[in-house]
Formats: structure tokens, C-alpha cells, sequence
């Protein structure tokens, strides 16, 4: 996370947000696109890699991107990388300045607003001729890299949703494990029982079951496919109704105001596993993705495990997504090269090795069961519930979401806020967000 104004951390979702409307963007004319570098000396090809993550991935990354360079002599890959919200923004600039680099990671929601903006290189013809190999990747997962039918990014790693919650408080309450087919009134009536217990924090505060994620979109999108409908019919139309959002949200503010769920405040101040509401010890369950799953159990102890998104009579409705993808700029001078070094990634064993589950599950089935086998602890455990989530039965994943999403999502969050200090009743924050959202896929 960075910070914003104020030094409070921006949400994943603020800094797409942000990325997507240009910030940034001022600063073009002092900025060189990446994907325009030249060949090397001596007829050698310069290509350049960027992507976001912690110094591990960069570690690892480096190191595969050496094993690669040895492979194909007078290549040479020119990599970089940033913390989230600054490499967005360093990506929406070049990308308004004329390119985007050679090989380049790319969040899920980006894949629609660059494709669309003709910054990506489509992929199908380096599939089709085998450059990129997808047959250990599934099918359906490929669609997530998809944009009007073409193919222009691939997953690079395999993610799913779910609860960190404490086991001990749930054990102190009498609430047994959560299963696959547990409901969302099995949910509510569990963070009604901890409530119930009247636990305190240690500076006196009322504990509760779990944080608030009447805001986060992504929870409502599990909400609505449980119910069998989708976040978006198309690229220009949502998929759920006022009535639908409305019960969504009616649902949590209940909840909250009955005390199970976290309050306004801890709401608001929630952007990070740290800063949460379970992370600050005041509730015993939080809505999270697999992969920083595991900086709960190393914050608040080895009781904290991962338990799946509650059903509506059985249905799940979560899907796996992309933790991240990797696409090729539209203006590359070496596709080859550059479709070489996507392959590898994500097809090379040695690769596999090297970057093992930094980016989560890897998209090919054989090298993740290959580096599963060394996996322990809470990356197993995230690992193992992924598998039992698709022995249960999950719906296909979607393709992109549309290019008005990010403003969306920030929508979503605004009225979500309103909502919860008193300035809307449910009905009326969705209405609102109907008609914001109905004028961004128009636009």
C-alpha cells in the first residue's frame, strides 16, 4: 500500500481507480515509454519486463528472467517493478504517452480498459502457432484474459476468495467449521453468537464477528452469483438490479447496527490485514483473497485459518480469478521475443520453481502440483482449500470486467459509506449507484 493525502493507505481499489482516470498522466512529456527501446548492441534484442510486487517476487522474478537470458542469447529483458499503486500509475502514463512495455503484469480489472485503448498486443495468433503454450492452463481461466472474444493477456496466477476467521473464538461460541455449503444465514447467525459472547478488545471496545463487507464489490459479486445472476451481463450492462443491491445491503446494515459486524469507523479505517477490523483484534473473521491469506495467521496466530464464502442454499459463488496477468504491449518491437518470455514464465518447470506461489497458485496445473509439494503451513492450507473448492463445484469465471468498473467499484464504496454513517438508507445509496453506473457503461 501507499500512502494517500493525509498518510492514510489508499485501497487496491482507489489506486485502480485512480490508474484508470489518468493519474498521473501530467507527467508524460517526462516519461519514456519502455516498450520502444531499442534493439541492443551487436544486433541484440533489449526487451522490457515490469510488474508490481514485494522485493521476494522481484527476487525471484530477477532470477528466472537470468535462466531465460541464458536460453536465448543477444536477448536481454530490462526489468522493473513498483508497489502497486505507483506502478498503476506509472502504467497509465506510458501507456497515454504511446506504450506500454514489451512484457507487462496487469491487474484483472486493466485488461478491458487496455485492450480496448489498443495498448495490448492481441495473443491468439502466438497461441494458435504454439509460441505461448495454454494447454495446462483451463480453458475457462483463459477467458478471464479476454476482451470482445480476443485473447490479450494471460493469467499468471490462479486466486479465490474466502474468510480468515479465528478458530478459537469460533470454538468459544459453539459455531462448528464453516463448509463449502454453508449459507450466508449459517454466516450471520455465527457473527450474531460471537457478538453474543460480549468479548472486548483491550481498550474496552465490544468484539465482533466479523468486518463489514457491505463495501467491498467483490463480496457483493460472490452475493449476486450465489444467487445465479453476474455483476455485469455485458460490456455495456449490469447484471443485477436495485432490488438486488438493495438486499445486499440491507443485509449488512442490519447486521452492523445489531452490533455482529464491525462499526462506521473501523470500516473506514480498514485498508490493509493490518489496519482491519481483525487485524486490530476487533472482530474474529475477514473477508480476504488466498493469497495474503497467510499474513493473518503470521499476525494474530496459528488459530486464524481460511473458511470458505458463504452460500445461498448450497450455491457458491465465488469463482477463481486472476491474482495478476501478463499481456505484450501493442507497441513492441520483438512480439516474438516477447511471446518467448510470456511462455516461459508461465510453462518453464525451472521457472515454476523459481517463482513458485509468489503470485499465487500458478495457472499451469502441472507446475503448481509440482511446487505444491513444497509448500507448508498456510500456503498449503490455501492451496489444499482451492482444490476442495473445485472438487465442490464452481461456476465458469467471467470474462474482463467492462472499462467503466474501476469507477464503479469507487462508486460502490461511496455508497456503501454514505450508507453506514446515516447519510442513505439502503434503497436510496442503490438507486444512486444504479444511475452512476448505467452512465459509466454508456460513456
Amino acid at each position: 500500500m501507499v500512502s494517500g493525502a493525509g498518510n492514510r493507505p489508499l485501497s487496491r481499489r482507489a489506486l485502480l481507480t485512480s490508474a484508470a482516470l489518468g493519474v498521473g498522466t501530467a507527467l508524460t512529456s517526462t516519461l519514456t515509454s519502455c516498450s520502444r527501446t531499442s534493439a541492443g548492441g551487436s544486433g541484440g534484442i533489449a526487451l522490457t519486463f515490469s510488474w508490481w510486487g514485494n522485493d521476494d517476487r522481484a527476487a525471484r522474478t530477477n532470477k528466472a528472467v537470468k535462466i531465460f537470458e541464458k536460453e536465448h542469447p543477444g536477448v536481454t529483458v530490462q526489468t522493473s517493478n513498483g508497489d502497486f499503486g505507483a506502478y498503476l500509475q506509472k502504467l497509465a502514463t506510458q501507456a497515454a504517452g504511446g506504450g506500454i512495455p514489451d512484457v507487462v503484469q496487469l491487474d484483472y480489472r486493466q485488461i478491458s480498459q487496455y485492450a480496448g485503448g489498443k495498448a495490448l498486443l492481441p495473443l491468439d495468433d502466438v497461441v494458435k502457432d504454439g509460441t505461448i503454450r495454454t494447454s495446462d492452463i483451463d480453458k475457462d481461466f483463459l477467458r478471464t484474459g479476454t476482451f470482445k472474444g480476443d485473447q490479450y493477456a494471460l493469467p499468471m496466477g490462479r486466486g479465490i476468495t474466502g474468510y480468515a476467521y479465528d478458530t478459537a473464538v469460533y470454538k468459544k461460541a459453539g459455531i462448528p467449521t464453516p463448509q463449502p455449503s454453508w449459507t450466508w444465514q449459517d454466516w450471520a447467525r455465527a457473527n450474531r453468537k460471537i457478538a453474543a459472547l460480549g468479548l472486548r478488545t483491550p481498550d474496552g471496545r465490544h468484539f465482533t464477528g466479523a468486518s463489514d463487507g457491505g463495501g467491498n464489490e467483490d463480496v457483493f459479486e460472490d452475493w449476486l452469483r450465489s444467487h445465479g445472476k453476474a455483476l455485469y451481463a455485458s460490456q455495456t450492462r449490469l447484471g443485477f438490479t436495485e432490488d438486488d443491491l438493495t438486499a445486499f445491503w440491507t443485509f449488512f446494515d442490519k447486521l452492523r447496527k445489531e452490533g455482529a459486524l464491525a462499526q462506521a469507523r473501523d470500516t473506514i479505517q480498514g485498508k490493509s490485514t493490518e489496519t482491519g477490523a481483525m487485524g486490530r483484534r476487533i472482530a474474529a473473521a475477514d473477508y480476504t483473497w488466498d493469497a495474503p491469506f497467510p499474513g493473518y495467521p503470521a499476525l494474530l496466530g496459528d488459530t486464524v485459518h481460511f473458511a470458505p464464502v458463504p452460500t445461498i442454499d448450497g450455491r457458491q459463488g465465488v469463482y477463481f480469478k486472476p491474482s495478476m496477468l501478463v499481456g505484450i504491449g501493442a507497441h513492441t518491437h520483438h512480439p516474438k521475443e516477447a511471446a518467448q518470455l510470456v511462455d516461459f514464465l508461465l510453462n518453464d518447470p525451472r521457472a515454476g520453481d523459481i517463482l513458485g506461489f509468489s503470485r499465487s497458485t500458478p495457472p499451469n496445473r502441472k507446475i503448481a502440483a509440482r511446487v505444491a509439494t513444497t509448500l507448508k503451513g498456510p500456503e498449503r492450507e490455501i492451496y489444499d482449500y482451492a482444490q476442495a473448492m473445485e472438487k465442490y463445484g464452481l461456476d465458469r469465471p467471467p470474462t474482463a470486467p467492462p472499462r467503466g468498473d474501476l469507477a464503479i467499484q469507487a462508486a460502490f464504496t461511496r455508497g456503501h459509506q454514505r450508507m453506514i454513517y446515516g447519510l442513505a438508507t439502503p434503497r436510496q445509496a442503490a438507486r444512486d449507484l444504479i444511475d452512476e453506473a448505467e452512465k459509466e457503461l454508456r460513456s
